[in-house]
Order: C-alpha cells, then structure tokens, then sequence
C-alpha cells in the first residue's frame, strides 16, 4: 500500500484513501482545478510533502460527518448569524452535539467537522444527517449546504459507489476557529485534540442512527439494474464540467436528463418540470469546473437552458424515475418542434456559408476539401452528412458554377456590381453571426466571422434579378445521381451560388481593368519624362533654333499642367 506514519494522529483520521483528490496549489482568488486519482492510495508522506492540495471521500464506513458551509450561503454566519446554531440543534437528536469548526480556504467557507467514536455505514449517515437537516428546513444542495457522505442512490443489492470528496483540514487557507468563529490555530496537534474531545460528547450508535432513518421524511429512492449505470453515465459526464470549447450543447443535455429523471431522488422535494427545472439546469451549469473559461453560452444560458428543458419534458420515453409516464402532463405543440427549429437553422447556416464561399472564390471543387472547409467554419460533420444536398458535388455541380459564368442574359446586377469595384466600392456588411450551428459551439476564428459577414449583401443583391430558370438545368447523369439520392439542392441555393459567382467575376475584370489603366498611366508619365528631358538637353545644346523649339514645348506643357491642377 503505502508508508505510513505511525506516530502522526492527524493522518490516522482519514483512514480511506482511494480515490482521492488532488489539485496544485491556485493563484489567490481562484478555485482549485480538482481531479481524481483511481490508479494508487493516497500516502501519508504525500499529505505530509505538501506538493499539491488534497482531498478524501468516505469510505463504506466513516467515523465522522462534515458540513460544507460556502461564504455565499444564506446559512453563512455573515448572512445569517444564528443559522450554524440551527443546524447544531437538528442533529442533537442524533447524537451529535459537539464539533469542530474551521475556514475552508482562502475564500472564507465553514467546514463543520462532527467525529464520533466508532465507524458507522456512511450510507446511513448520509441519509440520517440530510433527513434531520431538511426537516428542519434547511435546504442541501451546492454552494448552499452540503453534507459528508452525501445521500445518493443505491443499487438494490447494497454496493455503494462513490461518495463525493472534501479536501483535508488544514492545508492552504485552512484555521481552526473559536466559539466566534475567530480564527485561533493552524496545527494539526490542536486539531486531534478538539477531534477527540468532539468524539467523546458526540454519544452516537448503530441502533440511534437506523431509527433516525427509519423515521426520516423524505422517501429514499432504490435506484436499480440499467437506471442505476445510467445515472452514474451521466454523473461521470457531468461532474468533470468543462474541458475544452465545444462542449456546452453536450454537458447541458447530460444535466437537463439528470435533473428530470433523478433530481427528485438526489435533491428536490419532488420531480423537476417547468421553470424550476430550468432553474436547476442554470444552477448546475454554473457550478461545474471550467464553466467561466470554457462555456461559449454564458450569457444565453437561460436560453440554452429553457431549450433543453422542453426538449427533455417532450419526449415520451423520459420521465422521472419512480413516478411513471403518467405525472408527465401533456405538452401542447405549436409550431415546430425544437428538434425542427435546429436543423433548419443548421440548413440554413450551410447554405449562407456555401454562398459566402463562393462570393470570395474559394468554393473548392472536391468532396473532401468542401467537407473540410465547411467544418472549420464550425458546421459538425454529423449535420454536414445529413444535408449534403447542400454542398455536395454531386448537387451543387461544377456545371451550375459554369451556368453563372455565361448567362443567357446579362442581368443587371453584373455590371451595377463591376461598376461598383472600378470604383474601388465594397460590399456592405451589415450581418449578425450566422455561425450557430445544432450540435456544436460557434467557432471563435475571427476569419470566419468575417466571411459570414459578407453573406447578408450578396443575397440581397441575388433577390434583385433572378436569372433563367435554365441556368440551372443538370444534366442526365447528374439528375440521375439527384434521383437517387432523393433530393435536391433548393434552387435559391443554386442561384445565389450563380449570382455570388457573377459578382466574383465581375469584381475581377473590374481589377483588371484597373490594372491595364495604371500601367497605361505609368507609361504615359515615362514617355513624358523622357521627352521633358531631351528638351532640357536642347536648352543646354547652344544651338538657338533647338533651345527656341525646347522652351516654347516646356512652356505649352507646363501650361497644360497647371490647367489640370486647376480643373482637378
């Protein structure tokens, strides 16, 4: 196992180490990234080395309970200056009359540490402790009131799974405080001492501790077979929050199931639906690790939030475990459903972007170079795959490119817009994000941003002047690969591609046509330069009729130079 400390008190009180807790020591003002070690126990010499902060869980039997009080709980002495003696009250019943009180950490929270003298089944502690509390109107959840074991269901066989960690006393930000919550020492020698003495009052026994379940209010749910493994699926989803951009859609629809199915049989005092859900999405969502760095939806989280609740409460196979189909009401639907809404938007951001590519002439010709770019611009390959009449060569054809080239009649968008690029004019921009997409996050590339910012103005222009329908005919071969497939791409798709094309061309014979005109200029000022300095050289010749015929040029040139100042 591990060396252990024989002559070291402190340690001996944290006798279950697997599964325990480590994070490096964090700037002042921030929260430490935790993480769990499953391939080794903790050490005595590693809690002693001090390297980074760590934590311990219950095991299946402890000999104490713990009461993690935040600063920004209604139950804070500094919001409520009586609420700890209210809670010390609630479990004298049990036994528990006596404890130790420390901060945290560095951000001011109570650690509510209740020994005894000989371990008992967490599992019952757990429920015995929560029971008394709520009873006495307290509410457990995050950042509120969280209790050491925490209740959680249990497989009907009796196996426990993990209890959630707390980190050990003591460490960084970690004092012993008084009778006034002062703090008064930072030794773990003073600390034994206070646990023993709490041990010796706290007069707690196996027998006490089943009645007090027995006679708890809350019903205790038996999570079973396939619920059970699907719960701790999504525990494991969610507890590790955020760990990278791209994941929000993901995390939320995990807390949205969690919250509906088990919530009631976790936290709540009866199953989740309407605003409360929501409301408890939105809690957890924030509370989770990596949500201020990682989450790209916090501002419309409320939003994201409402989206997946309704989703969640619309579908029938889902309900809250133990209650049955039946305590789902009915849902009345009006217009399309948010599985509907998703994949229009989907559609529809695919088909501006394919436009915008083309505006910018640099659509590619391949399969996988489209499927590529189309991905880095933030569209899932999943969604790519279900809409491939949208950017698939086999729909969107090399020959309907060519069609835009050469159409029957020249509209009158071709040359509005060459005519604009002589003059050096650009394309309006005036176009919010169009890059949310089902599945997945917006992508944070600026260059992306930009080019969907152009999308807005060639439509407009392409809703002007809609050219034949012939332009975009495909031909038998083609139409048979359409066939087969089912579908089509839709033809506003088409000639948006066609008139994005056409602009393209336009803006560059505009360009060339600037070009040919600067080096028509910049020859025509060599050849004058050259001309001004053979006459220079007739002036300093001697020769009178050459220096007469060189000034009386230089004076006609200098005249038509000024004449131009003047009219410019």
């Amino acid at each position: 196992m591990y060396v252990e400390e024989t002559l070291n008190e402190f340690l001996d009180l944290w006798p279950h180490r697997f599964d325990y807790l480590f994070a490096p020591h964090p700037d002042p003002g921030t929260k430490p990234d935790w993480k769990t070690e499953t391939s080794h126990p903790l050490s005595d010499r590693l809690i002693i080395q001090g390297t980074y902060l760590y934590g311990v869980r219950p095991g299946p039997q402890t000999a104490y309970g713990l009461l993690d009080i935040d600063k920004g709980s209604p139950y804070h002495p500094k919001h409520d200056p009586l609420a700890l003696n209210r809670i010390c009250e609630a479990l004298e019943s049990l036994g528990l009359v006596d404890h130790i009180s420390i901060t945290s950490s560095d951000s001011q929270g109570l650690h509510i540490y209740l020994p005894f003298s000989g371990p008992l089944p967490s599992w019952q502690l757990a429920i015995a402790i929560t029971a008394l509390l709520e009873n006495a109107g307290f509410k457990i959840r995050p950042g509120w009131l969280e209790v050491f074991p925490n209740r959680k269901p249990f497989a009907a066989d009796g196996s426990i799974s993990l209890f959630n960690g707390h980190r050990l006393p003591l460490q960084q930000g970690s004092y012993l405080l008084n009778d006034d919550l002062q703090p008064i020492a930072s030794s773990q020698a003073a600390f034994v001492r206070q646990w023993h003495s709490a041990a010796s009052r706290n007069d707690i026994n196996a027998k006490v501790l089943k009645r007090t379940v027995r006679q708890a209010r809350r019903e205790i749910y038996r999570i079973t077979g396939k619920a059970d493994k699907f719960l701790n699926d999504l525990n494991a989803e969610i507890e590790s929050g955020w760990t990278g951009r791209g994941q929000t859609n993901h995390i939320l629809g995990r807390i949205a199931m969690r919250s509906y199915i088990f919530g009631h049989t976790l936290y709540a005092d009866t199953p989740l639906s309407g605003q409360a859900l929501i409301d408890d999405i939105v809690r957890v969502a924030r509370a989770l690790p990596g949500f201020k760095d990682y989450c790209g939806h916090r501002r419309d989280l409320v939003k994201k939030a409402t989206e997946w609740a309704h989703s969640i409460e619309a579908k029938e196979k889902y309900f809250p475990y133990g209650i049955g189909k039946a305590a789902k009401a009915p849902i009345e639907r009006t217009g399309p459903t948010w599985n509907q809404q998703q994949q229009a938007e989907a559609r529809e951001n695919i088909q501006q972007l394919v436009v915008a590519f083309c505006h910018q002439d640099v659509w590619p010709d391949g399969i996988t170079p489209r499927y590529d770019l189309l991905c880095a611009a933030g569209i899932s390959g999943s969604t790519l795959y279900n809409h491939k009449d949208l950017w698939h060569p086999v729909f969107i054809t090399e020959r309907q490119q060519r069609t835009a080239e050469n159409p029957p009649v020249p509209p009158v968008l071709h040359k509005r817009e060459a005519k604009a690029s002589a003059r050096g004019a650009t394309l309006a921009s005036s176009h919010t994000s169009l890059l949310g997409i089902v599945g997945c996050n917006r992508p944070d590339d600026k260059g992306f941003s930009d080019l969907a910012g152009q999308i807005n103005s060639v439509e407009t222009e392409a809703g002007r002047n809609n050219p034949p329908a012939g332009a975009s005919e495909l031909s038998e071969g083609e139409q048979r690969l359409l066939e087969a497939e089912g579908t089509a791409p839709p033809e506003q798709l088409v000639l948006n591609i066609q008139w994005a094309l056409q602009v393209v061309k336009a803006n560059q014979q505009a360009q060339a046509e600037e070009n040919r005109q600067r080096q028509q200029q910049a020859q025509q000022r060599r050849s004058q330069d050259a001309h001004r300095a053979q006459l220079l050289a007739w002036v300093d010749s001697g020769d009178p009729i050459l220096e007469t015929e060189a000034r009386r040029q230089l004076s006609r040139m200098d005249a038509s130079a000024q004449a131009l100042v003047g009219s410019g």
